[in-house]
């Protein structure tokens, strides 16, 4: 099976798929520009096998095209992300073993098919080829590690049919997008195409551009960050953005006070979701996102969770465990080490430390690798963190667990000051956490700094 072959046989040729820049394009004329670098790589391909393809191109159509191309013939995708440095394309361009990188070039708008010097692949080729693979992931690496996750057509198709039958997208939606594609358009992009819907692409950072953009296309769905909404929330205009039915909010924690800020702004509550590269957009928080803002909300029908302690038994309600996941459309493998059976027993063990409640609604308080123990007492710096970050002199904080002799680990925070040339005092940090958070959780040191290590996502990395 062919995910995008088979997206071309299920909507009319002029039906609208992607406005950008102002240019409507149908779904016939995207499947026009997609088919030609298909039928390139195809021609170029000698290997007598389905070959790994790196994409580095900037958001926008071009992107949409490009994957869409690589796709359709059988290849896998392997995003490149633009924010990735050399060294970093090249370590993955070396892990999965690539054989072409195709690159976008914007000054002369065409794009360019390269093979890739020959490595050794640090897998089985044969078992790999067998998935009838779509697409190879990696995660967001916020521990230090960053394994490659692997997809197949079918598991995307499972995976988009099992997100949608929360989200409900089809033909008459317009999706407003702003995310990076190279993060997202396998799970996202993906869905909108297979559902009929139109895709609105916005490039711009600017509040009143965004704006502006969904309401001449009376945009239905946004999918954003929480910066992105707490931007849109501080609009003074009297756009009440009437078509708009869904506010998803993922790639990181929502504040509640964003979630506060956009409701009292539009009258329609954010929506918080989360979604794990090995298994999807997974958990919504459909049925209670006034009342508990900051909840990641249920499980979509096609999913069933446990909760569970370090021993792998479950907890009761109201006690923080390790989320485990099980259903459609999870990851086929981990590419190194190769690992084709990743599953329990169809589980997927996440690392995400949520507390359920006792109507179902689950909440998330940390990972499970960078919790802090602290004379035996949990500590998660999300947590903190989340605190931290609301300190008016604090523009970003990162926590991390030290080793100390008697209380085993203490809590330290590494802290970018919103005004770097008059940085706050560490007494008025650690006081505005002991008015928040038990006492034991307040950082007992202060670094101030002037970035802090993320991952490709823009996660915090812990180590």
């Amino acid at each position: 099976m062919n995910l995008i072959e088979n997206i071309s046989r299920l909507h009319s040729t002029d039906a609208p798929a992607i406005v950008a820049d102002d240019r409507m394009v149908t779904y016939g004329e995207l499947f026009d520009l997609a088919r030609p670098i298909a039928e390139s790589i195809r021609q170029q391909n000698s290997l007598g096998r389905n070959p790994r393809i790196g994409l580095h191109c900037p958001n926008g159509l071009d992107y949409i095209v490009l994957s869409m191309g690589i796709l359709l013939a059988d290849a896998c995708l392997v995003p490149l992300a633009e924010e990735l440095t050399q060294d970093e394309r090249d370590e993955i361009t070396e892990t999965t073993a690539l054989d072409f990188i195709l690159t976008w070039e914007p000054a002369t708008s065409t794009s360019d098919l390269k093979a890739c010097q020959p490595v050794e692949a640090r897998f089985p080729e044969s078992e790999f080829q067998a998935l009838n693979p779509a697409f190879i992931r990696f995660s967001s690496g916020t521990t230090g590690t960053s394994k490659g996750i692997v997809l197949s057509h079918e598991s995307l198709l499972a995976r988009i049919t099992a997100a949608n039958e929360g989200l409900k997208l089809g033909p008459d939606d317009r999706v407003l997008w702003m995310l990076p594609m190279a993060h997202h358009f396998a799970v996202s992009i993906v869905l909108y195409l297979h559902v009929g819907a139109l895709t609105v692409l916005e490039h711009s950072p600017l509040r009143e551009d965004i704006l502006a953009t969904a309401e001449k296309h009376a945009a239905t769905v946004i999918y954003g960050s929480p910066f992105h909404f707490a931007l849109l929330s501080g609009d003074t205009s009297d756009f009440m953005w009437p078509s708009l039915r869904l506010p998803i909010a993922t790639a990181a924690a929502l504040p509640e006070a964003t979630a506060r800020a956009f409701e009292q702004r539009f009258s329609k509550p954010l929506i918080q979701g989360l979604g794990i590269i090995e298994v999807g957009l997974s958990v919504l928080n459909l049925e209670a996102p006034s009342e508990k803002p900051t909840s990641l909300g249920k499980p979509l029908p096609a999913y069933e969770v446990s909760i569970v302690d370090e021993a792998g038994e479950p907890v009761d309600d109201g006690m923080p465990g390790e989320f485990l996941i099980r259903g459609r459309g999870l990851l086929d493998a981990y590419l190194v080490p190769w690992d084709p059976t990743p599953l329990s027993d169809g589980w997927f063990a996440s690392g995400d430390l949520v507390i359920q409640d006792s109507d179902g609604s689950l909440t998330l308080v940390g990972r499970k690798k960078s919790v802090i123990n602290v004379a035996g007492m949990k500590v998660f710096p999300e947590e903190i963190e989340a605190t931290l970050n609301t300190h008016p002199e604090v523009k970003r904080s990162r926590v991390l667990g030290r080793e100390h002799p008697q209380m085993g680990q203490i809590p330290v925070a590494e802290i970018i000051p919103a005004n770097p040339s008059s940085p706050p005092k560490p007494v008025s940090l650690q006081k505005h956490c002991r008015n928040h958070l038990s006492a034991y959780k307040a950082p007992l040191r202060f670094t101030f700094v002037d970035t802090l290590p993320l991952t490709a996502s823009g996660k915090i990395r812990r180590t």
